[in-house]
């Protein structure tokens, strides 16, 4: 128990409860930005993730019971929050075994799947991620900082009218693309534009992260790849055989044209996230060495990997933002299922921004030739993108003590 009386409590909510690279970045960078070491780290459900380089999360509705008359400070630190519902963060804080019996049970049941939802979280929200004044009745203040809603016009009314009446009564209001920007303007919410927090990682992490590349896990890839590597990631989605081999064939091609290696890793282990298998198979197919698959899960691993690359191909928009902050090339991945003109978190991030010259989100059979065009990009002009990205972060964050 904390103290309370005069005490402000301040609460920095995310997903950070699930293992995904961007949402685990998030609450260090709301850590260091803000200086408050004591702060809690707010999910939906209890969750210790120090063992991956993430932080003990404390669940919402057990803090609403706890917290309910204290001082406090509510920053939502980040991330996809305005579209996450109740079902998808209540699977995606499962158990691999738990979450794939709640899909079979309820994915194609919406109405079952939300009582569902409610139930495993303890909550009545439909926006789970979403904190209140009238959850927390001493809140001093409510931030959404950074965060994006790119479909939530394709959420149900509920859900929306919730997200919107929760976004309407906060006391700052920030968005990372203009695309949810202007969706919440033309519902009447005004929102200010600031990049997503993970363009500070650089900054922040910079001499935590080589020294996390002299590690074991790091330091072995550097070895095998003295040439250098193409850091690949893509999400389970993408894991029929056709599309994997399509994607092999156009790594193959990548290696012979650049004479770089391939490094699969995953960037996210939740539910719904990344499947090591997928990179199994199309490894499998692939017939250009050297090729490997990255096995650690640690963040900083991660994040020492990107930054060691020549360049990052993938699904993540957190594995651009990260190679964006290292002055990086940078390709994402669009679904084979996904439209050309659909606006995703990954494009409507890239189209605010990031450069025009560099790739944004490629079909399967563009890879190659979208590596080459992002190799081809200038790096002091990357590199100066980086400065620009995080001295607008600077400028704009309320988590900011500088």
């Amino acid at each position: 128990m904390r103290p309370s009386g005069n005490l402000v409590e301040t609460l920095f909510i995310g997903a950070f409860d699930r293992h995904n690279f961007g949402d685990l970045l998030f609450a260090h960078v709301a850590e260091a930005m803000s200086g408050r070491a004591d702060a809690i780290f707010a999910g939906v459900a209890e969750r210790d993730l120090r063992a991956f380089g993430g932080h003990r999360v404390e669940a919402l509705p057990a803090l609403v019971t706890r917290l309910c008359d204290e001082a406090v400070t509510l920053v939502h630190a980040g991330g996809e929050l305005l579209t996450c519902d109740v079902y998808e963060a209540a699977v995606m804080t499962r158990s691999d075994t738990d979450a794939q019996k709640a899909i079979e049970r309820f994915d194609a049941r919406p109405r079952e799947r939300i009582a569902w939802g409610r139930a495993a979280l303890g909550t009545d929200a439909l926006a789970p991620y979403m904190a209140s004044r009238e959850m927390f009745p001493g809140a001093m203040r409510v931030v959404y900082n950074a965060v994006g809603g790119v479909d939530l016009d394709s959420r149900d009314d509920p859900m929306r009218a919730e997200v919107l009446t929760k976004l309407a009564a906060a006391d700052d209001l920030s968005v990372r693309d203009r695309h949810t920007q202007a969706l919440l303007e033309a519902w009447g919410v005004k929102a200010r534009l600031v990049p997503d927090s993970a363009v500070m990682v650089a900054e922040l992490f910079g001499e935590r992260i080589r020294e996390r590349a002299r590690e074991r896990a790091v330091r072995e890839i550097l070895r095998s790849f003295p040439e250098g590597y193409l850091a690949v990631q893509f999400s389970a989605d993408f894991a029929d055989d056709d599309t994997l081999a399509h994607i092999a064939s156009q790594l193959d091609r990548t290696a012979r044209r650049t004479g770089l290696g391939v490094v699969f890793f995953r960037a996210g282990a939740a539910p719904w996230h990344d499947d090591a298998s997928c990179y199994e198979r199309t490894a499998a197919r692939m017939r250009t060495l050297p090729v490997t698959i990255f096995r650690s899960l640690n963040l900083w691993d991660i994040c020492a990997l990107i930054a060691h690359g020549r360049a990052y191909l993938g699904s993540s928009l957190h594995g651009r933002i990260v190679a964006m902050a290292f002055g990086l090339p940078r390709v994402n991945l669009r679904h084979p299922a996904r439209a050309l003109s659909s606006m995703t978190k990954q494009t409507a991030f890239a189209a605010t921004w990031d450069d025009a010259g560099m790739p944004a989100a490629v079909a399967i059979d563009e890879i190659c030739d979208a590596i080459d065009s992002a190799l081809a990009t200038d790096e002091t002009r990357r590199k100066r993108l980086a400065l620009d990205l995080a001295d607008a972060y600077h400028r704009a964050s309320p988590t900011n003590h500088r």
